[in-house]
């Protein structure tokens, strides 16, 4: 059985409106389009047989598919998590839409990467709202750079929405909250900011459900201590599987996320028809607690607990970053990892993250490309790291 490798990628280039239901017609299957880079990509490919079969797919119809995920939307272009992205991504073929949950501080849940990223992705510290965050801006001074730390949850929904999103970004030598805004890397643009709307996770439901696509919620890891104000853990995943049941949407178009993997089995056992298809983050190559150890993903004896323990608890999908999925050869070649391999041996689902975010290739891809970097030396490589192994692999927009 060969495994299904959904590899998270930020494709989308394509402009979008900001209402939330009013432009929906544009990602409609008429107006979809790839746009100019898978196919300045291939062109940067060596010659070779993929080569070859993926020019030869240049002129087909744009389609959308649930091989395409939009991971926070198309963030390359538009500020994450924002209707705009979504909408782009919808109109580049992305058949799957994420929404990182995290909640406010009357308990709203809410689209944000992180809970304590709005310093980076929004307005906030020129807003009125400045002075809430949990650590306020502090300008850079000699060796320190400057620093701010704002959560959803310092803020209601209703101040929450009032923030204008940006690119993710900051500048670790502003000096005044105003250039802090900046540091938007070179490989991005921060031409689609202006007008650009945050979201609930009930507006983002509504918006893909409109849009044709599905759903990949992530149970993002709490900033603040658990419970908080009464808010447990189990609250809060419950939470946001029932904000799915008020709107109608079937489980079998969710796939649920978590990094913690009490998370995935609480869904398992407590809501088992969104549990079935509850995907585990693996972050073990970094975190490990009780439950989890520490592992090399070419040293199956290191894996705690096994891929086919976690099979046996009822995860059916997991989700590592890109690197733990591939190496290299002894000719240095790019083949799948001993994960790879034990994940398809177990018949489990596999999405990672994320194919590109790192900016251009020519370096060796950083962190995400980190177990291949010997093999990565161009833009290209996007598509041969994607043609490698007998892994069938799925790639989102």
């Amino acid at each position: 059985m060969t495994a299904r490798l959904i590899v998270t990628t930020a494709l989308c280039l394509a402009t979008a409106g900001p209402a939330l239901a009013e432009r929906h017609a544009m990602a409609a299957e008429g107006a979809l389009s790839y746009g100019p880079r898978p196919a300045y990509l291939i062109g940067r490919m060596e010659d070779g047989p993929l080569k070859q079969q993926l020019s030869a797919c240049l002129g087909q119809t744009p389609a959308r598919s649930a091989f395409s995920i939009g991971h926070r939307g198309a963030p390359l272009m538009f500020p994450e998590h924002t209707v705009e992205s979504n909408i782009a991504a919808a109109q580049m073929g992305a058949g799957i839409l994420e929404c990182d949950v995290t909640f406010t501080a009357d308990l709203e849940l809410v689209c944000r990467h992180a809970q304590n990223d709005l310093h980076t992705t929004t307005d906030i510290v020129v807003s009125d709202l400045a002075e809430k965050c949990t650590t306020p801006f502090t300008p850079a001074a000699g060796d320190n750079p400057a620093s701010a730390e704002c959560r959803t949850s310092d803020l209601t929904l209703a101040e929450f929405l009032t923030l204008a999103p940006k690119m993710d970004a900051a500048d670790s030598a502003a000096t005044s909250p105003e250039a802090y805004l900046g540091g938007t890397a070179p490989w991005r643009t921060d031409l689609y900011t202006a007008g650009a709307t945050l979201m609930t996770h009930a507006d983002s439901i509504a918006l893909f459900d409109s849009l044709g696509a599905d759903f990949t919620p992530e149970l993002k890891s709490p900033a603040v201590e658990m419970p908080f104000n009464g808010f447990t853990q189990q609250d809060y995943a419950r939470k946001l599987v029932d904000e799915y049941r008020a709107a109608g949407i079937e489980p079998s178009r969710v796939w649920l996320q978590s990094f913690d993997l009490s998370d995935i089995l609480y869904w398992i056992e407590a809501e088992p028809d969104f549990g079935a298809q509850a995907v585990y983050l693996d972050d073990r190559y970094e975190a490990e607690d009780a439950d989890e150890g520490l592992i090399d993903p070419n040293d199956p004896a290191t894996f705690r607990p096994t891929i086919q323990e976690l099979a046996d608890m009822g995860v059916n999908h997991i989700a590592p970053p890109l690197w733990m999925l591939v190496t290299l050869d002894d000719d240095g070649a790019i083949v799948p990892s001993a994960y790879a391999e034990q994940a398809n041996a177990a018949g489990l689902g596999l999405i990672t993250w994320t194919l590109e975010r790192s900016g251009p290739l020519g370096s060796g891809g950083g962190w995400y490309f980190q177990s291949v970097s010997d093999a990565i030396d161009n833009d290209g490589d996007y598509f041969t790291i994607l043609g490698s192994g007998p892994i069938d692999f799925r790639a989102e927009a």
